[in-house]
């Protein structure tokens, strides 16, 4: 009995010292001399006992920290580290693919940095991702909800400590997976603003890329997507529409022409890369035939072939794809110099992932039209983006749900230049109260866009974030 309090007691002083903690460091393993950037690493305890620790980086704007925005960073999954964001997406980091040797990789400085123009924090959420942990076995069972919950208590506990940041403009920022969970925190401030709870905070928007918004729609638009892309032919296109009345996703299995235009469908795209269909699709997949039915989100299914490239360097070398660049994150993230330089706690993580397929979540938001539909109501601004060469959330499907806002078309769709080359194309809305949505897809770019194109990405945000046109 006496040993069981001692643990409980350890435990609790385990929970209470371990609220926050903040780390500075000028030098990471794998980059040569001092980091060009101000980097601080910590974490944060969320929930009841703040059992929940959320890790995070937090990188200062290169260009004026004290008067540029501050975006909050969640990445997609759920479950993918903020790290994947950091350096595949929008940090100021890249690996050196070209001079890794099996030791630690190294680093490259990112030109097209979106910490250029913006403070950022990357956070590791939900619990589970990255070298974000819980202190209870309870506290790992988490849903869309308590996601989001967790992300916003996160940001106001951050401020507390970061006074200095409390007045920047401020926007909930992510891709993927956080499109659910993003602009619930979005809501949730302004909720807490309206009812004066401090720290107030200066939100001022939101910024989502390739986002899911109601998936089970984002998925059913692909049939779109592939007539569009030229994946599938207009007479295919015609007979599946008629035979599947629409529903691609669970159609009535009893009907065989619509069960047989869907195999037919599987056939022209299963070996497609569903992130950027103009990339190759690895080579250690393994595409079964459909059944005609299940299609669902691939994100796992590549994380596993990338899982496996890091057992396998041969296959690595064989046949590039793009997984073969997320190894690097792995080893570079599991090295014991490196949990120490960035101050990860001793035995908090035996084993870090990029994305964490085995989490204990319940995927439990439908739709998040609504919180689009009030957001833009309060006269709050936003960004969606996506890749147009994106097969996993087709941008056909994100416009049908904004058009679905009703919201007025103050500029019709036309292209983005970026070097006097189209980058994209975009369309604003707007209504009464608020500077309104724009819509932005970027032409080349796939899951998610910053990754594929980057330096039209960064030109994109910072004609936004300054309030002038694409």
């Amino acid at each position: 009995m006496a040993q069981k309090w001692l643990h409980l007691l350890l435990l609790l002083l385990l929970i209470s010292g371990a609220a926050m903690s903040q780390n500075f460091t000028n030098t990471l393993p794998g980059y040569p001399g001092e980091l060009p950037f101000s980097l601080e690493t910590g974490y944060v305890g969320v929930g009841d006992m703040e059992e929940v620790q959320l890790f995070y980086y937090f990188i200062e704007s290169e260009r004026n920290p004290v008067e540029d925005p501050l975006l909050l960073w969640l990445d997609g999954g759920p479950g993918c580290s903020a790290f994947s964001g950091l350096v595949y997406e929008i940090g100021p980091l890249t690996f050196d693919y070209a001079a890794f040797n099996g030791s630690v990789p190294t680093f490259l400085d990112n030109p097209y940095s979106w910490t250029q123009i913006a403070n950022i924090i990357f956070v590791d959420a939900p619990v589970g991702t990255g070298f974000t942990y819980s202190t209870t076995q309870e506290g790992f069972y988490t849903d869309d909800y308590k996601y989001a919950e967790a992300a916003y208590q996160f940001l106001r506990k951050w401020l507390i400590t970061h006074p200095k940041f409390s007045k920047n403009p401020l926007y909930i920022a992510g891709d993927s997976y956080s499109g659910l969970i993003a602009p619930q925190v979005a809501l949730k401030i302004s909720d807490a603003n309206i009812d004066e709870v401090k720290p107030l905070m200066n939100l001022m928007g939101y910024v989502l890329g390739n986002p899911i918004t109601n998936l089970h729609k984002d998925e059913n638009s692909r049939m779109e997507y592939f007539h569009r892309l030229t994946l599938i032919s207009g007479e295919l296109y015609e007979s599946i529409q008629e035979s599947c009345n629409g529903e691609y996703i669970t159609p009535n299995t009893s009907n065989a022409d619509c069960v047989d235009d869907i195999g037919l469908v599987a056939e022209c795209t299963m070996k497609v890369n569903d992130a950027n269909i103009l990339e190759p699709k690895c080579s250690s997949a393994s595409p079964k035939k459909s059944e005609g039915m299940k299609w669902g989100i691939k994100f796992f299914d590549d994380i596993t072939i990338e899982e496996n490239l890091i057992q396998s360097p041969t296959k690595r070398r064989e046949n590039w794809c793009r997984a073969n660049n997320y190894v690097l994150s792995y080893m570079w993230a599991n090295d014991e110099r490196v949990q120490e330089a960035l101050s990860i706690r001793n035995g908090t993580i035996t084993d870090w992932k990029r994305c964490n397929k085995s989490l204990a979540y319940d995927s439990n938001i439908v739709s998040a039209v609504s919180y689009h539909q009030e957001l833009i109501g309060r006269g709050y601004r936003s960004l969606i983006y996506s890749g147009d060469h994106d097969m996993l959330i087709p941008y056909v499907g994100t416009i049908t749900w904004i058009r679905d806002l009703n919201l007025t078309t103050v500029d019709g769709w036309r292209p983005w230049f970026v070097d006097g080359q189209v980058a994209g194309f975009s369309e604003k809305y707007s209504n009464l109260v608020s500077d309104g949505l724009t819509f932005a897809t970027v032409k080349g770019g796939g899951h998610t866009a910053p990754e594929y194109m980057p330096k039209q990405c960064l030109e994109m945000l910072d004609r936004w974030l300054s309030y002038y046109p694409l």
